[in-house]
């Protein structure tokens, strides 16, 4: 239920590059807001000058979100409206925001977004692949063997994928990509959007790899890899035994091979929905002993 007479949160989509992309209603918003929380207020610092925005802001990123949110909903509760800005894009979306957007819904204080550009969205909207149903998976883990365990689970997957990268990751995470899902499977890697120097490329994902492994320019800047789904057939010519369309057994396999048993069986149970950790753990003695 919504507080009376309490400020609300404005969730406020900022330019992912180009600053023609905030809109007329971002920036009344930042205008007529008492505070802004902002992920990097010398970053945001430079967009309110850009656009002659003078509204006082307060850092809220991943390090100190949970503890300041009560403050900032003690203040929504006293009339003051708040508008939300990661660095770029839309924030809560592999940004900080979740615990505060969380809170204050919970708080009663009232939540408006003020929509814009995404960088996953734009990308999937440029990529030349399905976009009927796809989704969204942020960031791969940043270990190898984690990351190949979460794109095995992700092998059958009918939906468009989409990912985030960092630059000095992206070549390993193609080849793994095209380890995973197969060399052929179709890719589009969105590199620096809305920027100077932003590069389109589409093709196999074995082609993409090996592309990337010899232009320079490849890993630089931010990075939106596009995945096309698995075909309709692979999630039942693949499905094994262990109630979960053999995605357990498959991630079990990668992780075993890299770490200890009770570590895979611990990391298989987070990568695989619906998975308790003592059905992996009983499933990893089994593969282990060759069942």
């Amino acid at each position: 239920m919504i507080k009376a007479g309490a400020g609300r949160l404005y969730v406020v989509a900022t330019p992912i590059g180009n600053l023609g992309d905030l809109s007329a209603r971002g920036r009344e918003t930042l205008q007529a807001c008492a505070l802004i929380a902002a992920e990097d207020t010398r970053h945001t610092g430079t967009l309110l000058q850009a656009f002659g925005v003078k509204t006082p802001m307060v850092s809220l990123h991943d390090h100190n979100e949970a503890q300041r949110a009560p403050e900032l909903i003690e203040r929504m509760h006293a009339g003051v409206s708040i508008a939300l800005v990661s660095d770029a894009g839309t924030p809560a979306i592999s940004d900080p925001g979740y615990e505060l957007v969380r809170a204050a819904a919970a708080a009663g204080i009232e939540v408006v977004a003020v929509p814009g550009a995404c960088a996953a969205i734009a990308a999937l909207s440029i990529a030349a692949l399905p976009t009927d149903r796809f989704c969204f998976e942020g960031f791969l883990p940043a270990r190898g063997s984690a990351r190949r365990a979460r794109l095995t689970a992700l092998a059958s997957e009918p939906r468009t994928l989409v990912f985030y990268e960092s630059p000095h990751r992206v070549i390993e995470t193609l080849e793994d990509c095209a380890a995973a899902f197969g060399a052929a499977r179709a890719a589009t890697v969105a590199r620096e959007l809305t920027k100077l120097h932003e590069t389109t490329y589409r093709g196999a994902l074995g082609e993409l790899a090996t592309r990337a492994a010899g232009d320079a320019n490849f890993p630089r800047g931010e990075i939106v890899l596009v995945v096309g789904g698995a075909p309709a057939t692979a999630g039942a010519t693949e499905a094994g035994g262990d109630g979960h369309g053999g995605e357990l057994d498959r991630v079990l396999t990668v992780l075993l091979a890299e770490v200890p048993l009770k570590q895979a069986a611990g990391l298989a149970a987070r990568l695989v929905s619906g998975v308790r950790d003592n059905e992996a753990y009983k499933r990893a003695l089994q593969l282990k002993d060759g069942r």
